[in-house]
């Protein structure tokens, strides 16, 4: 598995209905995590075990992350959480 480093602050998403805003900057040494949800009583841990198996995925093991979900489906959290490793990691290609 590769590593991928978050070397800066990186925002995908939005606060719009059925999106997520995923924000993302360098940790201090492990995944910290706060997310605010509509649904968070009923799919909290949903969501965040769909973005930490996607920062796994991705190689992230070091990244401070903070998340405000408006009902999102699982492959809208995959593809934002996708899209700021690769923004904070200078990872362009998607």
């Amino acid at each position: 598995m590769h590593a991928t480093k978050i070397i800066k602050m990186a925002k995908a998403g939005s606060v719009e209905s059925n999106d997520i805003l995923i924000m993302m900057s360098p940790g201090e040494g492990s995944i910290d995590m706060e997310v605010e949800s509509v649904v968070f009583n009923q799919y909290g841990d949903d969501i965040k075990k769909i973005i930490l198996d996607t920062l796994n995925e991705e190689g992230v093991t070091d990244a401070k992350v903070i998340v405000k979900d408006k009902g999102a489906l699982d492959f809208t959290i995959k593809a934002r959480v996708k899209a700021c490793v690769r923004r904070g990691s200078e990872q362009d290609e998607l």
